[in-house]
C-alpha cells in the first residue's frame, strides 16, 4: 500500500493527493465519509456503511434482475462490484432461462385460434423461409410490471438488431403465447399472409436489347430473295434483261428464254439441231445471239 499526501483542494470539492516517490497525483471526493475519516469518527463511518447495505438488499437485487435488468446494470446503478450482485442474481438468471425454454413449447395464438405447432417450431420454420440462421437467435424472458412473463427473441439482420416479444400464459399442453409487437406477429403469421415472392433476373436498361431470332429470320429471307438494286449482281441482271427485251434482228420486243437449271453449254451439234426447224415457222433467236446482239446467219 502506497502512502499519499494531500497537495491541494479543488473548488468542486475534490481533494488532490500525490505519491511522493512516483510523483503521481490522485483525486478523491470530499464527501461526508472522507470528513468522518479525517475526524476519526468511526461510529459515523459504520452508520454510513449500514445505510449503503440497506439500499442493496438481496430481495431488491433479485427483483431488478427478474424485471429484465442485467448484472452489469444493477452493479453500475448501485456503485458496487459485480461479485456482490452475482451472488444474488444467479438463481433469478436460471429462472429466466428456464421460463424462456418452457415458453418455446407453448402454442402461439393467431386470429383463428392457437396453432397446433409450438412457438419454437413456427419461428424456426419462418426463419427457414426467410433464409436466416435460426441458431444465432437468442431467447430470454423476464417478468413485466403486470407480473406476467414476457418472452423475447433477439437476432441480427445486416446491421440491425431486431427483438420480438410475446406474453407467456402457462397452462395445459405447454400453454400459449400472444404477440406483443409487429416482429412477433410476423414470425407467427408472416409465412401465411405474405409468402416469399420469386425474384427475377436483373435487367440492365442502359444496354440495347438484342433482336430476337424471329425478327432476324425474316430479314435474312428478304435480303436473299430481293437483293438491293445497287449491288453488282442486280445491275448485271437488270442490264441483261434490257438487252434481251429489244432484239436488233427481230425488231420487236421478245422475252428472253429461261436458262436451264443445269450449268451446261450448248455443243455445236445441239446448236444446229436447235437452229433447224420446220419450214414456215419463225426461227427464235438463240440465247447466245440475244446476249451478244449478233444477227443470226440462218437459211
Amino acid at each position: 500500500m502506497r502512502a499519499l499526501r494531500v497537495v491541494g483542494y479543488d473548488e468542486q470539492g475534490v481533494v488532490i493527493l500525490e505519491d511522493p516517490d512516483r510523483r503521481e497525483r490522485f483525486t478523491v471526493a470530499a464527501d461526508e465519509r472522507l470528513r468522518a475519516a479525517a475526524r476519526g469518527d468511526v461510529l459515523r463511518l459504520g452508520q454510513m456503511s449500514m445505510e449503503l447495505e440497506s439500499q442493496l438488499r438481496p430481495r431488491e437485487i433479485q427483483a431488478r434482475i427478474r424485471a429484465g435488468a442485467s448484472v452489469e446494470q444493477v452493479a453500475t446503478a448501485a456503485g458496487v462490484p459485480l461479485q456482490r450482485i452475482e451472488r444474488f442474481a444467479y438463481p433469478v438468471l436460471l429462472e429466466r432461462s428456464r421460463t424462456a425454454e418452457v415458453a418455446q413449447q407453448a402454442h402461439p395464438v393467431r386470429e383463428d385460434g392457437p396453432d397446433l405447432r409450438t412457438l419454437g417450431e413456427v419461428v424456426a420454420h419462418t426463419f427457414g423461409l426467410r433464409g436466416q440462421e435460426y441458431k444465432h437467435a437468442e431467447w430470454d424472458s423476464w417478468r413485466g410490471e403486470d407480473h406476467k412473463w414476457v418472452v423475447a427473441l433477439s437476432w441480427r439482420v445486416g446491421h440491425s438488431d431486431i427483438t420480438a416479444h410475446w406474453v407467456y400464459h402457462p397452462g395445459a399442453h405447454g400453454g400459449t403465447v400472444t404477440a406483443l409487437d409487429e416482429h412477433a406477429a410476423d414470425l407467427v403469421n408472416g409465412h401465411l399472409t405474405r409468402p416469399p415472392r420469386p425474384v427475377g433476373p436483373v435487367i440492365d436498361l442502359t444496354k440495347p436489347e438484342p433482336p430476337s431470332e424471329q425478327a432476324i429470320e425474316p430479314a435474312k429471307h428478304a435480303a436473299t430473295d430481293q437483293p438491293a438494286s445497287g449491288t453488282p449482281i442486280a445491275q448485271a441482271e437488270h442490264g441483261t434483261q434490257n438487252r434481251a427485251e429489244v432484239s436488233p434482228s427481230a425488231g420487236k420486243t421478245t422475252s428472253p428464254p429461261q436458262p436451264d437449271t443445269a450449268d451446261t453449254r450448248d455443243t455445236p451439234a445441239t446448236s444446229g439441231a436447235k437452229r433447224g426447224g420446220r419450214k414456215g415457222k419463225p426461227v427464235m433467236p438463240s440465247w447466245e445471239d440475244v446476249l451478244l446482239g449478233v444477227k443470226s446467219q440462218r437459211s
